[in-house]
């Protein structure tokens, strides 16, 4: 969750918005240190800090914080089995902020930051007692989620571990994907060379991109980020995938299609001279086995799903272990 962006939505479409964060976990939670909800007046919310009894609680506290207006901030620590009954038996601390139009701006600047990449902030406690934050150095990326300094102020990091992808293709499928991606952790660059292709909005972690070269791209994609091709157009699509092969830099290369389309883009690019081990890193058809239809919104959670298992697969640059290395396995 793109924390000040949702708080940035509550404030414009409601007035004012809560930030409970878990600033402290000890022992077994459902959530770690540095879990949120962005809570709004009329009770909706986004993210989450666990579910059960404990976040049931927190979003009445927050609502009532609410009602009382922008004041300082609450903490509260909680022991999940006494109080609670939960079976976890750990103990979290949470710390409610609220806010109103009079934070627009300071929030605004803290979300076009977080839209950047990985945020590090530092609260700076104010005269009336609340807490402000402020983009700290980036060469504090690397820690806990929450650290608690000596003086009490908080060292918060945001958008730790998410994944970057490069959507190619505004289709129905593309649109239903980036859907599916919107409360998931990755960083969306979704291109199209048509004009008049993407909608009027897309979510908060999705940059959209009319581009007359979509090959050319890949250029700027980092490594390790992942690929996804589902354009209008075969030769497009067959472009975009030869080169992000022959980078040999990126953890998932999938292509939208039938195993008739993967072995005719496989005979051509090889043709073309990319090598075996190149072409073993394509995924096609993408998409979770044993996920069936052909709906654009089955086939985006066939695709989110595999998208996320591939993020946590150590052994290979693909979505997917190689041919090569699965032959290996089974000798």
């Amino acid at each position: 969750m793109q924390t000040f962006n949702r708080l940035v939505e509550a404030l414009e479409a409601e007035g004012a918005g809560a930030l409970v964060s878990l600033i402290k976990v000890e022992g077994s939670s459902p959530r770690e240190s540095g879990a949120r909800m962005v809570v709004r007046p009329s009770g909706a919310f986004n993210g989450t800090i666990g579910g059960g009894e404990l976040e049931w609680r927190a979003l009445a506290a927050a609502q009532k914080a609410l009602t009382q207006g922008r004041g300082a901030p609450l903490r509260r620590t909680v022991l999940l089995g006494p109080d609670l009954a939960q079976c976890c038996g750990g103990r979290v601390e949470w710390l409610i902020e609220t806010f109103d139009r009079r934070d627009a701006a300071e929030i605004k600047a803290l979300a076009a930051a977080e839209r950047q990449g990985p945020l590090v902030t530092q609260t700076v406690k104010t005269a009336d007692g609340r807490l402000s934050r402020k983009p700290a150095a980036a060469s504090g990326l690397a820690g806990p989620a929450v650290e608690t300094r000596s003086d009490g102020a908080l060292i918060e990091r945001f958008g730790g571990g998410w994944t970057d992808l490069y959507l190619f293709g505004a289709g129905h499928v593309g649109r239903a994907l980036v859907l599916a991606l919107a409360p998931l952790p990755f960083r969306v660059r979704w291109i199209d060379s048509r004009q008049g292709a993407f909608p009027l909005r897309a979510p908060t972690n999705v940059t959209m991109v009319q581009s007359a070269d979509p090959p050319a791209e890949l250029d700027a994609a980092p490594a390790g980020a992942q690929i996804v091709v589902m354009t209008h157009s075969h030769p497009l699509d067959l472009a975009i995938v030869s080169r992000a092969l022959a980078a040999e830099r990126f953890a998932f290369v999938g292509l939208i299609g039938s195993e008739t389309k993967r072995a005719r883009f496989l005979s051509q690019m090889r043709a073309a001279g990319l090598t075996q081990t190149m072409l073993d890193r394509l995924t096609c058809p993408i998409g979770l086995p044993g996920i069936e239809g052909k709906e654009p919104a089955v086939i985006a959670a066939a695709v989110a799903a595999q998208l996320l298992m591939a993020r946590g697969d150590p052994r290979s640059l693909s979505g997917r272990i190689s041919a090569s290395e699965t032959a290996a396995e089974t000798r």
